[in-house]
């Protein structure tokens, strides 16, 4: 019997790129995203390369009831998740005092909400016969604070620390849990958050395939947490010797409008 990775957000990405490393090891696939057209494109492309089986469930992780709606379509179908990624977040552009705080509630309900249900329902049933792994897509975000993005930031910095926690629980318990660091990378993302006049796309974005191969890897080698990307490693550690009021102000200016005076 081939394992099971589940993946949210696994129709474009990092999500995607993380489904044909797990396809190309041979797991079957449940892929969950909003869209049934593209979660269709992407089973498709999946089986016909790979040989795996894969299941599709298409739900709207911005809503309170999805995630559990996602755990109980795996369990009515009698699969086991042996790999659970919580690859889907998004987030928003603008200063705090004018963006759109309903946006923004949801943006906190995908990123947090539906990724501690999803982790809850999983992790349980992992820890009740002694294996399993989970890949959190935290971000160098999470170690940033993050002016222009504030709620997105934030809300990585709770994945992050998260993670560590509840690794911490179960470190004994046969379950690993990896946080996944990426930087500025090159997906959809920053057309969803109206980001796209932001300078931090002129400061070279880091390709999707790279960002998985470095989580993927990590995940497997049970490592606790992966920065991807030397550029990134150098940015975080720097910013754990400088004042985060001047991070602040370093991330400020990196993701100022383009047409915003120097």
């Amino acid at each position: 019997m081939n394992k099971c990775a589940l993946i949210t957000g696994a129709t474009s990405g990092i999500g995607y790129e993380l489904a044909k490393l797990f396809a190309q090891d041979q797991y079957n696939l449940v892929l969950v995203a909003r869209n049934q057209e593209e979660l269709q494109r992407c089973s498709s492309e999946l089986q016909q390369q790979y040989g795996v089986q894969v299941t599709t469930i298409a739900k709207d992780l911005f809503n309170r009831e999805a995630a559990f709606e996602v755990y109980q379509e795996v369990k009515n179908q009698g699969m086991q998740i042996d790999v659970l990624v919580n690859d889907a977040g998004q987030g928003q552009y603008g200063e705090f005092i004018d963006t759109d705080i309903n946006r923004e509630l949801d943006i906190i309900q995908l990123n947090i909400g539906s990724l501690v249900v999803l982790t809850k329902c999983f992790l349980k049933d992992m820890v009740a016969r002694g294996d399993g792994k989970i890949l959190q897509l935290a971000s160098i975000a999470s170690r940033l604070p993050g002016p222009l993005q504030s709620v997105y930031h934030g809300t990585k910095a709770f994945v992050l620390s998260f993670s560590e926690a509840i690794r911490e629980e179960v470190k004994d318990k046969g379950v690993v849990v990896t946080a996944l660091m990426p930087g500025a990378t090159n997906t959809d993302f920053f057309n969803k958050a109206d980001m796209l006049d932001s300078k931090i796309l002129d400061s070279g974005l880091s390709n999707p395939a790279d960002v998985a191969k470095d989580g993927y890897e990590a995940l497997m080698s049970n490592d606790d947490k992966v920065i991807s990307g030397m550029k990134n490693k150098i940015q975080v550690g720097m910013s754990n010797v400088t004042p985060d009021p001047q991070v602040a102000a370093m991330m400020h200016k990196q993701q100022a409008p383009k047409n915003e005076n120097e």
